[in-house]
């Protein structure tokens, strides 16, 4: 496939890449019990150390996603009816065995077709791109903060 690299980066390629992303996601997420917020606050909870209080779990992911509150309760509770997740005493969750199995098949799965992507890009390439990107989200997160 030959592309044709644009002048500057822009809102259109970054919205072309997540839509690209989000496809495979859903290709690898297809015939499991996850969507694409299941699978974000699930995939996040994967952490090594003890369970994560509920509340500030929320939080951060509402944050990290620009999504409601609600929306990721939502997906808890739908992880949790699907034994991916366990709530346990004092409002905290944690991963279940089953979830941590699921998490690393997806991740393998996705993995595996996102490398072959980024495979053709040069390391310092990405490292640029990383940068500039988290520079952007940093101040796209300024300007809703004081929206």
């Amino acid at each position: 496939m030959t592309t044709t690299a644009p002048a500057a980066l822009n809102p259109s390629i970054i919205g072309q890449v997540e839509k690209h992303h989000t496809a495979i996601l859903n290709r690898v997420l297809a015939g499991t019990a996850l969507d694409e917020k299941r699978w974000i606050t699930l995939n996040q909870a994967v952490v090594p150390g003890a369970p994560a209080e509920r509340a500030d779990y929320v939080a951060h992911i509402a944050g990290m996603t620009q999504w409601d509150p609600a929306a990721v309760e939502a997906a808890l509770v739908a992880l949790a009816g699907a034994g991916l997740v366990s709530e346990l005493p004092d409002d905290r969750i944690e991963v279940t065995e089953a979830g941590r199995v699921l998490v690393a098949k997806v991740r393998a799965e996705s993995g595996a077709i996102v490398s072959r992507a980024y495979g053709v890009v040069p390391a310092e390439e990405l490292a640029l791109a990383a940068r500039v990107l988290t520079t952007i989200t940093a101040r796209l997160s300024e300007e809703l903060a004081h929206a």
